[in-house]
């Protein structure tokens, strides 16, 4: 891969993280407001060996996704492996 990839399908999604051995999490978290929101992310057991779980929940695909379409979000992969969480609209 020599370029940034933005992945929008939920199955070109599921298909990279699992080819990294990848999985689904979301996490439960308090705006400034006090308003509860929820957080995606991608947990890689390379990653998170040793890390404390930081309210990170393991999570269905279903609702991971159903989460990321909500909020708008698109997978950024880096050509180094590296992934982010970003908005569609910066797609353009």
């Amino acid at each position: 891969m020599s370029q940034t990839h933005m992945l929008t399908s939920h199955r070109d999604i599921r298909n990279w993280v699992a080819d990294r051995k990848g999985m689904p999490a979301i996490a439960r978290v308090r705006n400034r407001f006090g308003e509860e929101t929820s957080q995606l992310r991608l947990r890689f057991a390379r990653q998170d060996e040793g890390r404390e779980d930081s309210g990170m929940s393991p999570c269905s695909w279903a609702a991971w996704l159903a989460e990321l379409d909500r909020q708008q979000l698109a997978l950024r992969v880096e050509p180094s492996g590296e992934c982010d969480l970003v908005a569609r609209q910066t797609m353009n």
